[in-house]
């Protein structure tokens, strides 16, 4: 038996989100969606107005009700062995296939496809949709509909981010900070090594001080902590430097991410990091004055943490009939949305070892999970 949803999963799934690319053609189809069933939307631009994110109610505007959060950009495809096409949902022997199904479309797609269940409902309490843009580069887009939804909507009893988690509550979660150095050197033949500031060995001295500090976390690291690994990581994901092997390069950045445990504070690697850096800078421009090395925080989402307001979780574990919540490493707007004062839970269909793979996919019992969740959340609203 396929989900009632698969329809709406498809349709999302086929809108090409990658963060690069604008998200318009799909926010305008759930715009429209949502109009034809006489629910209005609101649009929180970008400052370059080619993304959007959107805010909706279904229901009364009053207290009590509860937001269903969601990003609609996904991570790039490039160079990944995909065997299908990445925007064309397959379902394949229990497992719907294809970009975003698992993180975090088939979410969004589950909440979308019962509206006309919520309106046939009569709810009593609002269900919200809060869709946003270009979480994949470090949650930088819900900010501006957060605060929106703050200002304007009846305040909610709970948002539940759809992140994928198994259907499980989750409490609490790491932060993420994506930052990018940009190391400048000086340029000479390479024979000439004392001729030159070679920016991408400078470059590599610095990563490998990152890790040793990430080592530094690992061989401290608390027991009992619940989050694996159950310390603050740092990670260098890309790296661009040099122009020919046999040139001293002149330029060479690298982009990286600190994902901080709840606690711990990001501005505390920062500061470590940009003394090493100091310390290597006077051997630098012994050589070339011009030489620098600049390091620039892209973005800080903070971490969810278990802030003795457990409203959220306390209806997520009611309403997925789980005994407990848990707790993940990785980051989403739940942080951004608690720091503005809402209670929160993650809780969505899906395994986080799929997300971000080749050949992502959801298991189809995952949707159906969902599916029966959304109906405890429609029945609870309506009640």
């Amino acid at each position: 038996m396929m989900p009632q949803s698969l329809d709406m999963i498809t349709r999302l799934v086929g809108f090409d989100t990658v963060s690069r690319h604008s998200n318009l053609d799909l926010i305008h189809f759930v715009r429209d969606y949502l109009a034809a069933q006489g629910v209005a939307s609101q649009l929180v631009e970008s400052p370059a107005g080619d993304k959007a994110n959107l805010f909706a109610t279904v229901g009364p505007q009053v207290e009590g009700g509860i937001v269903l959060s969601g990003h609609t950009d996904v991570v790039p495809v490039d160079g990944q062995p995909w065997e299908t096409d990445p925007f064309t949902v397959t379902e394949k022997s229990g497992r719907l296939y294809g970009r975003g199904t698992c993180d975090m479309k088939a979410f969004i797609a589950v909440g979308l496809a019962m509206v006309p269940r919520m309106l046939q409902a009569g709810l009593r309490r609002p269900v919200h949709f809060a869709l946003s843009y270009d979480e994949e580069v470090g949650c930088t887009g819900a900010p501006p509909m957060i605060a929106r939804l703050a200002r304007e909507i009846a305040r909610p009893a709970a948002v539940i981010v759809g992140e994928p988690s198994s259907m499980k509550p989750i409490m609490a979660h790491k932060g993420l900070a994506p930052v990018r150095t940009t190391v400048i050197g000086h340029e000479a033949h390479s024979s000439q090594i004392q001729r030159g500031v070679s920016a991408v060995m400078t470059a590599a001295r610095l990563i490998t001080f990152l890790d040793d500090l990430m080592a530094e976390n690992k061989a401290h690291a608390d027991p009992d902590c619940p989050f694996v690994p159950p310390y603050t990581t740092l990670h260098v994901g890309v790296v661009h430097g040099g122009t020919a092997v046999n040139i001293i390069s002149r330029e060479c950045s690298f982009t990286w991410d600190c994902r901080a445990l709840p606690g711990d504070s990001v501005q505390r690697y920062l500061d470590k990091f940009r003394a090493y850096c100091d310390s290597l800078l006077p051997a630098m421009r012994a050589i070339a004055p011009e030489s620098s090395i600049t390091t620039e925080l892209l973005a800080d989402a903070p971490p969810l943490t278990s802030d003795g307001d457990d409203t959220a979780q306390r209806l997520a574990m009611r309403l997925t009939g789980s005994s407990a919540c848990g707790v993940v490493p990785y980051a989403t707007e739940g942080g951004q949305f608690q720091a503005r004062g809402f209670s929160v839970v993650v809780c969505g269909p899906g395994s986080i070892d799929q997300a971000h793979q080749p050949n992502e996919y959801i298991e189809i019992a995952q949707v159906e999970a969902c599916e029966a969740f959304m109906e405890n959340v429609i029945a609870h609203c309506a009640s």
